[in-house]
């Protein structure tokens, strides 16, 4: 069952969806929005050029309720990626990273994922803040007639906000063929 915490954060999420998709990074009012999710934050706004992603998962916790002294909001992916895995090590805090091979995503998660040609592991990200990487929130889990399945929502994807559909196999975990995802971090608020 899914928290106050992750239902907030998966209809923020949705929101954001609904009133963006169809605008580019560059048409109003999107590219205002953008730079409210930086400012928002206490981030300077360098300009709708720079890569958004991490801004709107940072903003969209952020304004679901967590704390900066729960999340760690960043403009970069691999630096609450490995903020979480840590806590996650030490037993601590509300946002745990996990190896996506290992734990079933719910909504309110986070997935993270290579760009590009990226081949980046779990491991790495254990050990390393800083590599190119996405994420974006789980906003719904389900099954349909091809079977398991999660949707994610996130920023500056196709420069705009996104919805991807990720295949889970039978144990609600994502199907990896080609390492293209790194980890999930787990939503205990």
């Amino acid at each position: 069952m899914s928290t106050a915490f992750e239902k907030r954060l998966a209809t923020l999420a949705q929101q954001q969806f609904d009133k963006y998709r169809w605008l580019r990074e560059n048409q109003e009012p999107l590219a205002g929005q953008v730079q409210i999710y930086w400012t928002d934050l206490g981030l300077a706004f360098p300009n709708v050029a720079q890569p958004w992603s991490a801004v709107f998962v940072s903003w969209c916790v952020k304004r679901a309720g967590a704390t900066a002294a729960q999340f760690m909001f960043s403009p970069q992916h691999s630096q609450f990626v490995n903020w979480a895995i840590a806590n996650a090590k030490a037993g601590t805090g509300v946002f745990m990273g996990r190896d996506v091979a290992q734990y079933a995503p719910t909504m309110g998660d986070i997935l993270q994922n290579n760009q590009g040609h990226g081949a980046y592991t779990f491991q790495y990200a254990a050990t390393h803040r800083s590599y190119p990487s996405h994420s974006a929130i789980v906003m719904e889990v389900g099954v349909d007639s091809k079977g398991n399945y999660l949707r994610t929502i996130g920023g500056n994807e196709s420069d705009s906000v996104g919805m991807k559909e990720v295949r889970l196999d039978a144990d609600g975990l994502v199907k990896n063929a080609g390492g293209l995802y790194i980890s999930v971090i787990e939503t205990l608020l």
